[in-house]
């Protein structure tokens, strides 16, 4: 696996700056289009959904009043205000509460909400939709110069295309912080891999103000680090840098924690309201084998299908995170396959791979996989296509008429 530095070095030539304004157009314009079909796409599929399914019963925290589903053109907005959703709005207006398990939610996204709504007149949703669609445009964008840089511009088309209709791609729409999350996380991994440790800081540091697996980026940040040290031994400028920018991140994590110190006296509020969502400590292999049971067990009898689900997004993204453990640089093994045992550790155990297929969305190495098969292999990326818009198809109408697809 080559960067473009790599290439250009290897060639002892300087790349055309018209060539490469052009392949930045052309980069820009293709991701702008993805998010602009899926983005359409989804919010006929909303409004259709609602109009076709009866609603779920509709389930909001304390504080921030949920209403019925109702016919028309509003849903093409109002279809994304679930679940989670009004814990961001309600914190984004309201501020946190001691006690009520607000502390789980990190405040990097409600902040931006907050922000926006000021500008946009106190519309929180309006301001966390905006975020998080703008956030999503720029997230593939940053995705398909990263992954070019990394395997060439074909595959970063397919990874553009195949994250952007990932059967839970709809979060990224919706009032939630996985958008500014993988923005965040991408910034962070495209400035260290051109060394540049100041933005590989501070987007780290926006990570870990936005999610609590954001603190794990200081590892993969230091061992890319090393591995920039090891390989050109010029100095301790790489490693330096590094540690800088995951100190970076660590701090950010730490002011949180603090704040809730100071606010309830309690250091680790934001680790110990998980209990608010009955997640309890099981080793990985553990949560596998109770998901796959129960995925299996309830076939065709409610609530076998919401496990069913789950566990067809689940196990063959494992498959891929095996695949990106062997195959890509130590850095996004690492981020990899933490963002995928932390969840796994902290389960719901009558669900126990409840929300893991939106955690997915993130791990953003894990769509490599399919996007360099689809590259060797015919068929596959046709056989990606349909089920994955399937599965968006699909997930997406479950979460907007009350689904408990979160």
């Amino acid at each position: 696996m080559k960067t473009e530095d790599d290439r250009t070095a290897a060639t002892g030539s300087e790349p055309d700056p018209r060539a490469e304004r052009g392949r930045i157009r052309r980069g820009v314009r293709y991701c702008l289009l993805v998010f602009l079909g899926v983005r359409v796409a989804l919010s006929i599929v909303a409004v259709i959904g609602t109009a076709l399914l009866p609603s779920g019963e509709p389930v909001g925290p304390p504080g921030w009043e949920t209403f019925p589903i109702e016919g028309g053109w509003h849903n093409v907005v109002t279809a994304w205000e679930r679940f989670d959703a009004l814990w961001f709005l309600r914190i984004a207006d309201q501020g946190y509460m001691d006690g009520d398990g607000s502390a789980v939610f990190f405040p990097g996204y409600p902040l931006l909400i907050r922000g926006v709504a000021f500008l946009l007149g106190g519309r929180p949703l309006a301001a966390a939709i905006l975020v998080s669609n703008m956030a999503f445009a720029g997230a593939l964008i940053v995705l398909y110069f990263l992954t070019s840089a990394e395997w060439g511009e074909r595959v970063a088309r397919r990874s553009v295309l195949y994250l952007a209709i990932f059967p839970t791609a709809f979060f990224f729409l919706a009032p939630y912080s996985e958008s500014p999350f993988l923005l965040f996380t991408l910034l962070a991994f495209w400035g260290a891999r051109r060394g540049r440790w100041g933005v590989a800081g501070v987007a780290g540091a926006a990570a870990a103000a936005t999610r609590n697996v954001g603190v794990l980026l200081a590892l993969p940040l230091a061992v890319e680090g090393f591995q920039q040290w090891r390989a050109n031994r010029t100095g301790p400028a790489p490693l330096l840098g590094a540690l800088g920018a995951g100190a970076m991140v660590g701090l950010a994590a730490g002011a949180y924690l603090l704040f809730w110190k100071v606010k309830a006296g309690e250091w680790l509020a934001p680790v110990t309201q998980q209990a608010n969502w009955e997640r309890e400590f099981v080793l990985p292999l553990e949560s596998l084998w109770l998901g796959t049971r129960e995925a299996f067990r309830w076939i065709g009898v409610y609530p076998g299908g919401y496990h069913l689900l789950d566990w067809v997004l689940v196990v063959p993204a494992l498959v891929a995170a095996g695949w990106v453990a062997f195959r890509t640089r130590a850095a996004y093994a690492i981020y990899t396959w933490s963002s995928l045992l932390v969840p796994l550790s902290f389960t719901f155990l009558p669900r126990p791979f409840m929300s893991l297929p939106r955690f997915l969305l993130v791990i953003f190495p894990l769509v490599w996989a399919p996007a360099i098969w689809a590259e060797r292999r015919r068929g596959v990326h046709e056989a990606v296509l349909i089920a994955f818009s399937l599965g968006l198809g699909t997930m997406t109408v479950l979460f907007a008429t009350w689904y408990f697809v979160f």
